[in-house]
């Protein structure tokens, strides 16, 4: 589902620090990471509000498939995906906060807007 990039990570490592930042991004709103796991965190998060909106049972059966925790994805159709029902793309930014004081890795923070 993301993009290419490998993170330096095995594949199932990968797809599971994915599904855990999407499931802790809907949950509580925003995430701060470095900026190349927020870009890929930003893709997943924005197709997964994207089949929220969609009320099928095919959606709602992937989105449980992907999201880790039954509450998140209870709210993800109930009150996340309502709120963006009139948009049609663009769910989440990206803010830069700046270096990380022990590897100098550039930081952000990723928020769902409002």
């Amino acid at each position: 589902m993301p993009g290419s990039r490998k993170l330096g990570r095995t594949t199932a490592h990968r797809t599971a620090m994915l599904r855990a930042m999407v499931t802790f991004l809907l949950e509580n709103g925003q995430v701060e990471t470095t900026v190349t796991r927020a870009k890929e965190v930003r893709s997943v998060a924005e197709k997964m509000i994207t089949l929220g909106k969609n009320t099928d049972l095919h959606s709602k059966r992937q989105v449980y498939a992907y999201i880790t925790k039954e509450a998140v994805a209870k709210k993800l159709f109930d009150e996340i995906s309502p709120k963006y029902a009139e948009r049609k793309g663009g769910y989440t930014q990206i803010i830069k906060t700046g270096p990380r004081r022990g590897d100098a890795a550039e930081m952000a923070i990723i928020k769902l807007v409002d």
